[in-house]
């Protein structure tokens, strides 16, 4: 009697959590990864979730060159309180926005701090701007793995096969807080088991590959329902803007705990990109987050010099001028962001998230 697709996607998932534990010793599986988020994601969380047996990233800083800063900072932490494994590559991973990133900066900083891992999403060219970072990073850091973010099957094709495949994909469902696909992007429910299915097909002419889920998971319910429909780990974002350790001003994190409703209250938009001076992402990419005042304005009719002139006067005033329902600047987060209800440290994001999985698949 021949498996169902179902059941040889979660075959392969199990096989892949085995592959990563040995590719990350100090982690525990099922695997929960801490997201690059621009600025946001620092050296000091990236630290804590890998003490907590988790992958953390470090996000793209204000400048190409941060991440050799922040990597640097990273080994610093680690000096003092490392993982309790010993290993050979730096145990955090370091993203990169690769549409306006520098490719030199970052191979420079790869080769010197060999972090275990690089993730990375937007190109502005598609896959032939990943193959090339792809190439430059592995030779500059042979041992680290390159992971790429994509957000629809044929991303997932692209970047999951041939020569200079990904070492792992991360598929960033529709849900997702941030800059992801702006209008072809599709429920991660959805998304997640095609691409596992199709992969699983090309895995017999090319590499298999692992698939980590990314979009909307918020606590142990969401993870343990990605991880069924065939992911290796989870990747989440939005809950660790709510960690004590996140680079985050406090009304901005006080906003993602307060804020419910994500259906209603959150959107996609470039509104908040023009606003703050961002221009230049490619059309593929949208950004989901808080609606707020500039945006109700924005629907009113207010011409945009007035939108820009408003926001930058909230933007220096700050606190609930700044973020909140009343608020004008951005506010990024994902559709799950009702389910973000505290403030912890990392590693205890880590922890009860991983006993929830536990828990529930004892049910």
């Amino acid at each position: 009697m021949s498996l169902s697709r179902p059941v040889k996607a979660a075959r392969r998932a199990v096989e892949h959590r085995r592959r990563l534990a040995d590719l990350f010793p100090w982690t525990k599986s099922p695997l929960v990864v801490g997201a690059p988020m621009r600025v946001f994601s620092g050296p000091a969380m990236a630290v804590a979730i890998a003490r907590a047996g988790g992958l953390g990233f470090i996000g793209p800083g204000e400048k190409p060159e941060s991440t050799a800063a922040d990597l640097a900072a990273a080994v610093d932490l680690l000096k003092t309180a490392p993982v309790p494994t010993k290993v050979s590559l730096l145990p955090v991973g370091a993203g990169f926005q690769v549409w306006n990133g520098d490719v030199e900066s970052a191979v420079d900083a790869v080769a010197k701090h060999r972090p275990c891992a690089v993730w990375l999403f937007a190109p502005r060219d598609g896959q032939a701007e990943l193959t090339e970072w792809t190439r430059r990073l592995r030779a500059a850091s042979p041992g680290t793995q390159v992971w790429v973010q994509v957000g629809t099957l044929r991303e997932a094709v692209e970047a999951g096969t041939g020569a200079d495949a990904a070492d792992a994909l991360v598929l960033q469902g529709a849900e997702a807080g941030g800059h992801g696909r702006a209008t072809d992007g599709v429920g991660l429910i959805s998304l997640l088991p095609e691409v596992a299915d199709a992969l699983g097909e090309e895995s017999q002419k090319s590499r298999d590959i692992p698939l980590i889920g990314a979009g909307g998971i918020a606590d142990g319910r969401g993870a343990l329902s990605v991880l069924s429909l065939g992911a290796a780990g989870v990747a989440m974002g939005t809950r660790f803007l709510a960690s004590t350790e996140a680079r985050i001003n406090a009304a901005y994190q006080a906003e993602v705990v307060r804020a419910t409703d994500g259906a209603h209250n959150t959107g996609r938009t470039h509104l908040y990109n023009h606003l703050r001076g961002t221009y230049g992402w490619p059309e593929q990419y949208s950004p989901r987050g808080l609606l707020n005042q500039s945006w109700a304005d924005e629907q009113a009719g207010v011409p945009f010099e007035e939108l820009k002139a408003r926001h930058d006067a909230a933007t220096k005033k700050g606190g609930t001028a700044a973020w909140g329902p009343h608020g004008r600047t951005a506010t990024y987060a994902s559709a799950s962001v009702g389910l973000v209800r505290d403030v912890q440290g990392a590693a205890d994001i880590i922890k009860q998230t991983r006993n929830e999985i536990a828990e529930l698949a004892l049910l």
